[in-house]
């Protein structure tokens, strides 16, 4: 027998929109040739286009953001995101539980406020892993509050979604997040009215051997506003600025490559007729240069002084040559 599964507060929304709609499809049949009353300017919600640039800036934060999982999950997770849409806010905030974790940034930039939704089983799961728990273990239910380690928990993962946001928003404007402000209670989060038009980015991060969590990312309308060409426009390149995590692999790969290091301590010059009668046991005369040549990668890079440490023979630096130095005896041939 198929288990029974309970819907969710999204797809419960979802069907109660459907069912509203199914209601009004007669009233909007027999009004459909009927001229409706226009004002321009009210209601307008396509200074922003198809959001293309808001896409790209979701798609490049795609990238960025696994990163900031990576000490609590111990790995990468993967992370999708759906493209923005417009609602009201009172209209977010019906498909959304009232216990969440809700952290409001200031944007002085562009004079707004932009909030970080993340659900509490998720914020559980982080806690639990990072402190050495399985990631398949149910989080708890029927809580109304967050314990002092998840709000720890939440201020570390939402300031790494927050910088990672703002090397994804550097390209197309430069923006900071400042002031975070959190919340758990939707009754007490001062971020939009009711009626206020928000835009929605959601984020979608999946999980090995677990459902997949959602992150919200909304920005009020009239902060995104005074941006507007920006965000139409389709011209973006993709370029993010440092990435120091990034920049920090790739030196950490650098400084792990093996490299020979020689000492030269004396050429000398053999006639082939020497070298001829070379036998076991003969002596070959060398006179050892006052200053050494050490080579790298068979490149001449320091010169030296012979010298003792601990009992075992060293040289000691005493000069760093230009790269590309030429140092060989002339007429050495090989």
């Amino acid at each position: 027998m198929a288990k029974a599964t309970k819907l969710s507060s999204f797809e419960v929304a979802a069907l109660v929109d459907g069912l509203k709609n199914l209601d009004n499809d007669g009233d909007a049949n027999d009004a459909s040739s009927q001229a409706k009353p226009y004002k321009f300017g009210e209601d307008n919600h396509s200074a922003l286009g198809d959001y293309y640039g808001l896409r790209m800036v979701n798609e490049r934060f795609n990238r960025l953001a696994r990163s900031v999982f990576l000490p609590f999950l111990r790995m990468q997770p993967r992370i999708s995101s759906f493209p923005p849409e417009v609602k009201s806010y009172d209209h977010y905030t019906d498909e959304l539980d009232n216990f969440s974790s809700l952290t409001i940034s200031r944007i002085d930039e562009l004079r707004g406020t932009q909030m970080v939704v993340l659900q509490p089983s998720f914020v559980s799961l982080l806690t639990n892993v990072y402190y050495g728990g399985s990631i398949d273990q149910p989080p708890p239910s029927g809580r109304n509050e967050f314990t002092a380690t998840e709000l720890r928990v939440i201020e570390l993962v939402v300031g790494g979604l927050n910088r990672a946001l703002e090397m994804a928003w550097r390209d197309l404007f430069q923006i900071n997040f400042t002031k975070p402000s959190h919340e758990e209670n939707l009754q007490f989060a001062s971020f939009l009215d009711g009626q206020d038009q928000v835009v929605k980015c959601s984020f979608i991060v999946q999980l090995p051997n677990a459902d997949p969590a959602d992150v919200d990312i909304l920005y009020p309308l009239q902060t995104l506003k005074p941006i507007a060409a920006q965000l139409r426009s389709r011209t973006q390149s993709d370029v993010m600025g440092e990435d120091l995590s990034w920049r920090q692999r790739l030196e950490r790969a650098v400084m792990e490559v093996p490299l020979t290091i020689e000492a030269h301590l004396d050429e000398p010059e053999v006639q082939l007729g020497q070298i001829s009668g070379i036998t076991a046991g003969k002596v070959v005369p060398v006179n050892l240069k006052p200053k050494p040549r050490l080579l790298i990668g068979g490149e001449t890079f320091f010169m030296g002084e012979l010298g003792e440490v601990s009992g075992k023979a060293a040289i000691n630096i005493t000069q760093q040559l230009p790269t590309g130095t030429d140092l060989a005896p002339k007429g050495a041939q090989t």
